[in-house]
């Protein structure tokens, strides 16, 4: 499929590029050039990738993770990158895979970001265009609910969440929350569940945005009352999102 670009128009606020779930083979990645030259040519704020930057058969290799890091690098705006499931979760080794993931991506550059404290050196925030931004570890197949690692991770995720929801009304800011997985799919032993009672209390009382891949479709609606929900596309579309808010 065709790279390019869709512009969701909103409020106010500094344009920014996001996409996710792509490149998952090799055509993909070379596809991801044109659209990296595309970002690159438009004034944005940073740029966020949601995770899964490969097949699950790619990105649990370090040649992969090497090559899509080199490739990021073009992008020459300020860039975010968060872990997805194709990197650690589906891979037989999920622990040591994330601390891989953690030692190539874990320190953006150029965007001043603040970090949780701990080992969640993924869970970070930045302000821009009036709202703080939230990066939350969040993978796709129903969030490793039956892994132990669930319950600490969750634990810093509404940690993380909270604190910055407070300091976003202390500040006057609307809230956007980015993950790879979406939250919104229910299943036995929802690995969301919790998750979707703390958006929507979030929901209840400030404007919130949450931004996620996970099902490669393209949606813009509300499945929470006071919550707005941007799903990127993903493989094998090669795309990405211009957003304002």
């Amino acid at each position: 499929m065709a790279a390019g670009c869709a512009h969701v128009s909103a409020d106010e606020g500094a344009p920014f590029g996001v996409f996710g779930d792509t490149p998952y083979t090799v055509d993909e990645a070379e596809r991801l050039d044109q659209l990296i030259d595309e970002m690159n040519a438009a004034p944005l704020a940073f740029v966020a990738h949601v995770g899964d930057i490969g097949s699950s058969q790619l990105a649990c290799g370090d040649d992969w993770l090497l090559a899509r890091k080199q490739q990021f690098a073009r992008i020459r705006h300020p860039f975010i990158l968060i872990p997805g499931d194709n990197e650690w979760t589906d891979c037989k080794e999920p622990l040591a895979r994330l601390k891989v993931w953690r030692s190539h991506f874990c320190f953006p550059a150029g965007i001043r970001v603040e970090r949780q404290a701990g080992e969640f050196c993924e869970h970070i925030r930045w302000e821009s265009g009036g709202t703080l931004f939230v990066a939350l570890n969040v993978p796709g197949s129903n969030n490793n609910v039956r892994h132990p690692e669930y319950a600490p991770r969750m634990a810093a995720v509404f940690a993380w969440l909270d604190e910055s929801a407070a300091l976003a009304r202390e500040r006057r800011l609307r809230v956007a929350v980015l993950m790879q997985a979406d939250p919104f799919i229910t299943m036995p032993r929802d690995g969301y569940a919790p998750l979707r009672e703390k958006l929507r209390a979030l929901g209840e009382r400030q404007k919130t945005i949450v931004i996620h891949g996970d099902t490669h479709i393209y949606r813009d609606d509300e499945p929470i009352p006071g919550v707005r929900r941007i799903e990127v596309w993903g493989s094998p579309f090669v795309s990405w999102l211009r957003l304002s808010f």
